[in-house]
């Protein structure tokens, strides 16, 4: 065989082993989207007891093709303190069992008999029908389910192809006695440990080291005493990934990391010396049999099956490895803001729950202003120094969250959303700014405070008991349309969106009532110009937080009906114009609650 043939085969199986891995991506992200973004919740609830957590890991990497992946996601959420330690090493374990179902699928190239049909189950005949039915579906297909769907077909397809190029640029080595030879040295336990790991380690992948192998087994020279120590490394290999990605951790999402290790490597040692002290005391006769595609699909998943079997028991005993690697006293203190956890970049790799997270951390920001302003109200009874203090300090924390969900948000848009996530995105950076601009105004409000307790101390009047009532009922009435927000953000509850902007209307018409009413009460004497200036600003202010309500109510109400953000204002001069019987009534009820 000529140099020019060995670099055309050498080139192809480049292109080969490309081609699969884009491929088993493309499958992985669209059965991923197919999870429209409950992972999380799925985690959740069914990671109550091991048998459930080993069923979970296996189904989840079944479905992204990926341990590696999973295990990543798994570090994330152990971080974000979503999932205990204890809940995660059951899903790590089952993780293991869910990467070998790509080497099943693949199986099917061993599929033959002319004329029979299982023929044409074969990834040669299956592969451009994949292909070509997908992308037919992808573009004629207008809704982001249909268009998963076509990714899912056209990655099985594109998988498929490059499993067949692997495999028939790999067939003509098997003639050079040097390629024969390097299967012989990698028989040595050793040696194939290191040869796995190392391909693994660089494709970040195990399913697809197993499916290179799977495409070297169609040489007919991959005897199992080569093929089974390469095994046990690519099983080592994978866990480099979850390694790498828990730098900068917490250290249970190190925990989680190291459970992956230990599961993995004492699983491989032990399989190890059961199988070297069967060759060496009974003998095995199949120890210098080829192996094939099936065989090698067989055993990737009966190791695995075993090694979760055995080690479901002692599932514990992993859990206290981890931590008495990972000490307290040996890490730093758990990093100070929550957010910076809770926005982890490991989920970008699952886009669905990245936007989770930071819908849960716009919730928090909510919750936040809305504590604020709560807070706010107290002052203007009884100012007091360590509130006021508490006040600010929570302030900060809406400006740092702001600040994080802006910067994930935009890396989150890089990502390859669908059109339906896409604009969960831009509802994200719309709601984010909304709620820190009620943080913005409710800090005015606690400076007010401030300056109306610095007049008290001087001796100066304060409000009339006509303005401290009348702003009484109209702080009310705000505190109300910011927990409806906040709600309405929460559980994405339309019918409350929908009762904000008839409550936001009466704010407008108690704002302008207000200050006719304290105008005269400047013309009479009644409230002093220090204060009245004060008192009117507070209401510039308040109806400021309730117009950013308004927005939160609109954005939640187009996000609910799939569209794109409604134009606010639009909006607001249809539904005032049209003005039907429900928000007549909601709109006479609020302005029987909050008469002035």
């Amino acid at each position: 065989m000529s140099v020019i043939d060995i670099t055309e085969i050498s080139i192809k199986a480049i292109g080969g082993v490309a081609l699969f891995i884009y491929g088993m991506t493309l499958l992985g992200k669209g059965l991923e989207k197919l999870s429209g973004g409950h992972i999380e919740k799925i985690f959740r609830s069914l990671t109550d007891n091991i048998f459930k957590s080993v069923l979970l890991g296996a189904v989840v990497t079944a479905a992204i093709q990926s341990s590696g992946a999973t295990t990543v996601v798994v570090v994330g959420l152990v971080n974000a303190g979503i999932l205990p330690l204890s809940s995660a090493v059951g899903v790590i374990m089952g993780a293991n069992i869910g990467t070998t179902i790509t080497g099943q699928i693949l199986r099917l190239a061993e599929l033959n008999g002319t004329g029979s049909a299982l023929k044409l189950l074969t990834p040669e005949v299956l592969s451009p029908v994949f292909v070509a039915l997908g992308l037919l579906i992808y573009m004629l297909s207008k809704k982001d389910g249909h268009k998963t769907a076509g990714e899912i077909l056209i990655g099985l397809g594109v998988l498929f192809m490059g499993m067949n190029t692997m495999t028939e640029s790999v067939s003509p080595l098997s003639e050079l006695e040097g390629f024969r030879r390097i299967f012989t040295v990698l028989s040595n336990p050793i040696l194939g440990i290191l040869a796995g790991f190392a391909v693994t380690f660089i494709l970040q992948s195990s399913s697809a080291s197993v499916g290179i192998l799977q495409a070297i087994s169609k040489s007919g020279i991959l005897p199992f005493s080569t093929a089974f120590p390469i095994i046990m490394g690519q099983n080592i290999g994978t866990c480099m990934t979850p390694l790498i990605s828990s730098i900068g951790a917490g250290k249970n999402a190190k925990r989680a990391a190291f459970v992956h290790i230990y599961f993995n490597v004492i699983g491989t040692v032990l399989f190890l010396a059961v199988i070297y002290i069967l060759k060496y005391t009974v003998g095995l006769p199949f120890w210098n049999d080829q192996m094939t595609m099936s065989s090698i699909a067989t055993f990737h998943t009966f190791f695995n099956v075993i090694v979760t079997v055995v080690f479901i028991p002692f599932h514990k005993l992993l859990e206290k490895l981890a931590t008495m690697t990972i000490r307290e006293q040996n890490l730093p203190d758990e990093e100070a803001e929550p957010v910076a956890t809770v926005l982890d970049n490991r989920f970008l790799k699952s886009p669905s729950l990245a936007i989770q997270q930071a819908m849960n951390t716009v919730v928090v920001m909510g919750k936040t202003a809305l504590h604020n302003y709560t807070g706010m109200r107290k002052l203007f009874s009884e100012f007091d120094e360590k509130t006021d203090a508490n006040l600010r300090a929570c302030e900060k924390s809406i400006d740092r969250m702001e600040d994080k969900l802006s910067e994930y948000l935009i890396k989150l848009s890089d990502c390859e959303l669908t059109n339906y996530e896409n604009r969960r995105v831009t509802l994200l950076l719309h709601l984010t700014s909304e709620f820190e601009r009620i943080g913005d105004y409710t800090m005015n409000l606690i400076e007010s405070a401030e300056q109306l307790d610095i007049l008290r101390r001087e001796g100066d009047p304060e409000f009339s008991d006509s303005a401290k009532r009348e702003l009484g009922i109209f702080m009310d009435a705000v505190e109300e349309i910011i927990r409806m927000a906040v709600e309405c953000t929460e559980k994405a509850d339309t019918d409350k969106a929908f009762k904000i902007e008839p409550l936001e209307e009466v704010i407008d018409y108690l704002n302008e009532a207000m200050k006719a009413r304290h105008i005269e009460r400047l013309k009479k004497g009644t409230c002093i110009a220090e204060s009245g200036i004060n008192f009117l600003d507070l209401l510039i202010n308040l109806e400021r937080i309730s117009d950013h309500c308004s927005n939160i109510g609109v954005y939640i109400i187009s996000s609910k009906e799939k569209k794109e953000i409604i134009n606010r204002h639009e909006y607001i001069a249809n539904i005032h114009h049209a003005k039907d019987q429900a928000y007549s009534e909601l709109f006479s009820g609020y302005l029987v609650k909050y008469s002035i």
